[in-house]
């Protein structure tokens, strides 16, 4: 089983020409709502690819008790995911102000709401212990994030730890704890980079020398995501895996990254090796940029084995 500790959001989506400056207004014809929060949205990456497979999938976390929780926990149901460990709290569910523009690049801001009062002692213990793969992100309280890893490891589960967003962790100590409960660490470019630099590395701007280090100094496997370039595993011992993507024309990039993770997280969980279940997450993640909206481009199954076939 995959369990999914983390965020759940709705995202209030708008289409613009550019993205606005600081100080800079820009008019959009409308806003879209769909799901999201990087826990459920990697949560529902991996149920889907996971459909007619052997990894189930549950998610921990919490929603507000108004109509976005209620629309969030039906969407997760609907999509397959297990939600008896999402509290309801006295909170509101929290909310991503997304801008696209015209490039399908985007800029995101996340009113956290429930997500901040997410506690580790949400995760039950009979959960926890029937997990192959924990998947963690940073839109909850890294603290809780970190004993539920412990937790996770102690039980012998595989812990899947994407940095996103990357939090302000100023205690040198704190950040090698993070990395020392991880076994596979996901990280983009900018944030290889923000990671190793905040851990006094000088890795002069290059992402990869950046997950060479975090593997080989702190002990997890580091895999970096550089968009339209495909993906870099560094194993600890230095050694490198390499993965492409599909050649598109992006329609929206939010979620890729997500899909990425989750369908990583499922290949780990059906015992695919990390080259292998990085390289269909590369497709997986190809594959969503094609519709608008974080979870509604992810692929089902055969939808991705259909995209493996035709190269």
């Amino acid at each position: 089983m995959i369990v999914v500790f983390g965020s759940i959001n709705m995202d209030l989506v708008a289409r613009v020409r550019t993205i606005a400056r600081p100080g800079e207004t820009v008019l959009s014809r409308r806003a879209d709502s769909f799901y999201g929060g990087k826990g459920a949205n990697q949560a529902v990456a991996a149920a889907r690819i996971g459909r007619g497979g052997p990894a189930a999938v549950a998610m921990a976390g919490a929603v507000g008790a108004d109509p976005f929780g209620s629309a969030c926990l039906d969407n997760l149901r609907d999509n397959g995911v297990d939600v008896e460990a999402v509290r309801i709290l006295d909170e509101p569910t929290g909310c991503a102000f997304i801008t696209v523009d015209e490039s399908g690049e985007n800029a995101i801001t996340v009113a956290s709401g429930a997500n901040m009062a997410v506690r580790a002692t949400d995760m039950p213990e009979q959960l926890l212990a029937r997990a192959s793969v924990l998947v963690l992100q940073m839109e909850v309280p890294v603290a809780e994030s970190l004993e539920v890893a412990r937790r996770a490891r102690r039980s012998g589960a595989v812990v899947v730890w994407n940095f996103a967003p990357v939090p302000a962790i100023e205690d040198h100590a704190h950040l090698v704890e993070l990395l020392a409960a991880t076994d596979v660490l996901v990280v983009n470019e900018h944030e290889a980079i923000s990671v190793a630099e905040a851990l006094g590395e000088a890795v002069a701007g290059e992402y990869l020398k950046a997950a060479g280090v975090l593997a080989r100094s702190y002990g997890p496997v580091c895999i970096a995501t550089a968009g339209a370039r495909g993906a870099v595993a560094v194993n600890p011992d230095g050694t490198q895996i390499h993965a492409a993507t599909r050649p598109i024309t992006p329609v929206d990039t939010t979620g890729a990254g997500d899909t990425f993770v989750g369908v990583l997280a499922n290949g780990l969980a059906e015992g695919l090796e990390v080259g292998e279940a990085m390289q269909r997450a590369c497709l997986a993640a190809s594959h969503a940029c094609l519709t608008a909206g974080a979870q509604a481009g992810m692929p089902l199954r055969h939808e991705l084995e259909k995209a493996r076939a035709q190269g």
